[in-house]
């Protein structure tokens, strides 16, 4: 639930806004099983809630049929972990165990985690029409906007709906035709793929 941005060596909570919980939430049906990046503002109301720094949701299963995530966008230097481990372990939850995934990240597809994790593995994505989506602070509407273009990646089989929920608040793009296939130096698509 948290991007756990550090700001003057201090923790500051960023909370996914209202209108993207809601969005989850309809996707899942009214249900989000596990949130493994929630904080003590979090609005997400999950079943399972982790609440960062104390529960490292990175160590948990995620055995769980709906996940949302919307992780540290920033290195955790005491667990040495980056946004590239949470983006792989969605990706594992959704080919492990089945799970539908939804993380809030910010748009770098030119990254290792991007190529890695979410070109290729999973099915579908929403380049968020917010172009500085501004997150709760402190389960507050105070923030400034992000300072990067955010998405919405779907690890799940049920791409319509995610499609439906998603098409008013960004485009929505089907990566089925990825799926399986390398990109950049860890896997290679073919191009002709990417303009069909």
């Amino acid at each position: 639930m948290t991007a756990g941005r550090k700001v003057n060596s201090q923790n500051v909570d960023w909370c996914t806004p209202m209108k993207y919980v809601c969005a989850v939430k309809e996707v899942f049906q009214g249900h989000i099983a596990l949130d493994p990046c929630s904080n003590e503002w979090s609005i997400v109301g999950a079943e399972t809630e982790l609440s960062l720094p104390d529960d490292d949701g990175l160590a948990a299963v995620w055995d769980c049929p709906t996940i949302y995530v919307n992780p540290p966008y920033g290195a955790d230097r005491d667990r040495r972990t980056t946004i590239k481990h949470w983006l792989g372990k969605c990706a594992d939850a959704h080919e492990r165990y089945g799970a539908q995934v939804i993380a809030l990240v910010p748009v770098a597809t030119n990254t290792s985690h991007w190529k890695e994790y979410v070109w290729g593995r999973a099915t579908a994505m929403c380049f968020l029409y917010d172009t500085r989506l501004r997150f709760l602070v402190e389960g507050k509407d105070k923030g400034k906007g992000a300072p990067m273009a955010c998405a919405m990646i779907y690890w799940g089989r049920d791409i319509d709906r995610f499609r439906e929920v998603f098409e008013t608040f960004g485009a929505v793009i089907d990566l089925r035709p990825l799926l399986g296939r390398s990109v950049g130096g860890v896997r290679r698509v073919h191009q002709h793929s990417l303009l069909d």
